[in-house]
């Protein structure tokens, strides 16, 4: 009812948007089943849920095309919530993958970095949300990697110090964070030692499975 007054009166019907900025573990979450999908379903018409994933990337772009997502001024552009959700990439090796691997320090630099541009353009703080990378399946990604012609890029305890990284930028600038790096190797662990199946969070070692998704 109220929104049929609304538009009796002429006003526009704008939603609160919830931004949620990553790499491809964003991008595909709008796929059939995704976590992005679920969230919009259960959000819907409440908050308009808008992906801003960009495959491959990582810390050092997703730096400079933030300003170019979120402008300070135009009330349109001040979400209700943003997540930020890298280091999948950043963590690749820097032997096996130079082009994506971001150094540690630099990591952390930029994650603040992001973090403290979006409270300049008024985005509240109670309203970031930094998510950690996932752990790796380091046996199912090294496959998929040979089947690519090359080596493992990646490792998971490499994944860990960023995500211990990515808690730490949360705790230091005063933020809410996601740890999944910890909470998908608790609930293994815990399925396990129960003796049930763990199942799987992680397709071909990285991509979310459909237990993530859920």
């Amino acid at each position: 009812m109220a929104l049929c007054e609304a538009a009796r009166g002429g006003s526009s019907l704008l939603w609160p948007r919830v931004l949620l900025f990553g790499d491809s573990i964003t991008q595909f979450s709008f796929q059939q089943g995704g976590w992005g999908a679920s969230l919009a379903d259960r959000l819907v018409r409440k908050c308009d849920v808008l992906n801003r994933g960009f495959s491959g990337y990582n810390t050092r772009w997703a730096k400079i095309i933030l300003p170019r997502l979120i402008r300070k001024g135009d009330s349109l552009d001040r979400p209700a919530a943003v997540t930020i959700f890298f280091g999948a990439n950043d963590s690749a090796l820097k032997d096996e993958n130079p082009k994506q691997h971001i150094p540690l320090n630099e990591y952390v630099a930029n994650l603040k970095s992001m973090v403290q541009y979006l409270k300049s353009v008024d985005v509240p703080e109670d309203r970031i949300v930094l998510i950690t990378p996932p752990p790796l399946g380091e046996a199912a990604w090294e496959q998929e990697c040979l089947l690519q012609g090359c080596k493992l890029n990646r490792l998971n305890s490499v994944v860990g110090e960023y995500a211990g990284a990515c808690l730490q930028v949360a705790q230091d600038c005063g933020i809410d964070v996601l740890d999944l790096w910890t909470l998908m190797q608790e609930d293994t662990q815990a399925r396990s030692s129960r003796g049930q199946h763990p199942g799987s969070w992680l397709r071909l070692g990285w991509r979310p499975s459909e237990k993530f998704e859920n």
